[in-house]
């Protein structure tokens, strides 16, 4: 049996704690909040991660009106309490426009001894939606689309919360992470010691991370952002080429979602979905348009950030270094080190 928290229920930063909407006012508990009247609860997502959340919508007669991430074990109600705090600081030290797109965080409910988040909901459909669409990932113009809205949010957010540059430091210390989770990793290191140096050379500003910037959680309107959730991960305060390759890489992870093992992978030449990761090797290792499109999105960042854009492949494989070491899921982790050692270790 798990032990529940204590039940008292947290609250927000004070610097930060906001208005409550009527349906929240009121609330210590989510079921008292799931039984206010003119709320339909919609449930958004789950997981079998150790830190498993509960993500619901509440929808009133205009849409959607609040979201409430509900922890299910410790390990998520720390994350749960940790998101909080993290949404509270970026809002409070100012996202100009950018603070409509990213939910407010509102209170904390007990959930039968764990903590629940309930935020603001922010409008738009996923990105999911789109790229699952027949053929979306096939053409080239539709996956460029989708690369420069990410970009242009992601570059607002940057401008927005910059200080002063600072060398790069995301392949050493995704390394250093990967190495202590799996053990020392020499021939790794020597076969990377080219792209890490290269990667080490550079200077970025510091501005805010989301952590988990992946198409998953990016909100689109038209063919804008209209919004990016699920920040348990961010800093006030980092390394901003970590979202850029999170973005990047994860696009090329579920081209082969819909395709029969073995099967041609639509309008990729020469790729067919050979096993996890295909898409992602095809696209580091340089095949046809989509290396082209992912390449630029890494250059174009690093150029805008002050650093050289030659280092788009290097940043790349920091990215994939950064989930072997970060990722919740063990087995997601270790599929990343072993493609990342494929990569490298076949060259």
């Amino acid at each position: 049996m798990t032990m529940a928290e204590p039940r008292s229920v947290p609250t927000l930063p004070t610097p930060l704690r906001l208005p409550l909407p009527a349906a929240v006012r009121g609330c210590s508990t989510v079921a008292e909040l799931l039984a206010r009247p003119g709320l339909t609860p919609v449930l958004l997502a789950g997981s079998r991660d150790p830190n498993a959340k509960l993500t619901v919508l509440l929808l009133d007669r205009l849409g959607p009106a609040l979201a409430v991430k509900i922890a299910t074990t410790l390990a998520a109600g720390r994350a749960v309490r940790a998101e909080a705090a993290r949404l509270a600081a970026l809002q409070a030290a100012g996202l100009g426009p950018l603070s409509a797109q990213v939910p407010r965080p509102l209170a904390i409910l007990d959930a039968d001894g764990l903590p629940a988040l309930v935020t603001t909901a922010l409008a738009g459909v996923p990105m999911t939606v789109t790229y699952h669409e027949w053929r979306h990932t096939a053409r080239r113009r539709r996956v460029h689309a989708d690369l420069a809205a990410a970009g242009r949010w992601l570059a607002t957010l940057q401008r927005l919360t910059a200080s002063a540059p600072r060398p790069v430091t995301l392949f050493d210390t995704a390394l250093a992470g990967v190495e202590r989770r799996f053990g020392d990793q020499p021939g790794l290191r020597a076969a990377l010691a080219p792209a890490t140096g290269m990667l080490a050379a550079q200077r970025t500003p510091r501005t805010a991370v989301h952590g988990d910037y992946w198409f998953g959680n990016v909100l689109l309107t038209g063919s804008e952002v209209a919004g990016v959730v699920d920040w348990e991960a961010s800093t006030a305060t980092g390394e901003p080429l970590r979202d850029v390759a999170r973005f990047a890489m994860s696009y090329c992870l579920y081209l082969d979602r819909h395709v029969r093992p073995g099967g041609r992978i639509a309008g990729h030449r020469g790729l067919r979905a050979t096993g996890w990761g295909a898409g992602l090797r095809y696209a580091v290792q340089g095949g046809g348009w989509l290396a082209d499109e992912v390449t630029g999105f890494c250059a174009d960042a690093l150029a805008r950030l002050g650093a050289d854009p030659a280092a788009a492949r290097a940043l790349l494989l920091a990215g994939i270094a950064d989930v072997a070491a970060t990722a919740d899921h063990a087995d997601f982790a270790r599929a990343h080190l072993n493609l990342l050692s494929g990569l490298e270790l076949d060259r």
